[in-house]
């Protein structure tokens, strides 16, 4: 068992491509974190190509939807960790300060986080670093790298 009892979670805001959602999920219920889906999704749950992306692991999938990111937020514990990851950043992910039930919440393909939520959470702001030539990671990649790093963090 990877996770050994340290809850994590992977936030999306707003993803639109079905297959990375599906890899996500996937990758959550191999690291034994849970996926949040906030705001408007690009695509519908019940559609064929995220089922497939998440193979048959998809029903044994911890998945919490939440209509806008006012909603995901009410729903927090109180003094949750979150942590937010955009090229944005200054920050090395490796130094996020990853603590049990962290929430490591991500943006959308074409856009990544809204700039309301980068303006708000500069403090908590990390990216992975990246040669200059590249424009970006998938987002399924970015995902699994920052939940893994998250989990050997805390073992």
């Amino acid at each position: 068992m990877v996770n050994r009892g340290v809850p994590l979670s992977v936030v999306l805001v707003e993803p639109e491509i079905p297959w990375n959602t599906g890899n996500i999920g996937r990758t959550c219920v191999a690291a034994g974190a849970a996926l949040h889906l906030v705001g408007r999704l690009g695509f519908s749950l019940s559609e064929r190509r995220l089922k497939r992306s998440g193979l048959d692991y998809w029903p044994q999938l911890k998945l919490v939807r939440h209509e806008d990111f006012a909603a995901f937020e009410r729903g927090l514990p109180p003094r949750a960790s979150l942590l937010f990851f955009s090229g944005a950043a200054k920050k090395c992910f490796w130094d996020a300060p990853y603590r049990q039930n962290s929430y490591l919440v991500f943006g959308k393909e074409s856009g990544g986080l809204p700039e309301a939520l980068l303006s708000r959470h500069q403090d908590r702001l990390y990216r992975i670093p990246m040669e200059a030539q590249a424009r970006s990671l998938n987002l399924s990649t970015a995902a699994g790298i920052a939940l893994y790093a998250a989990l050997r963090s805390l073992q």
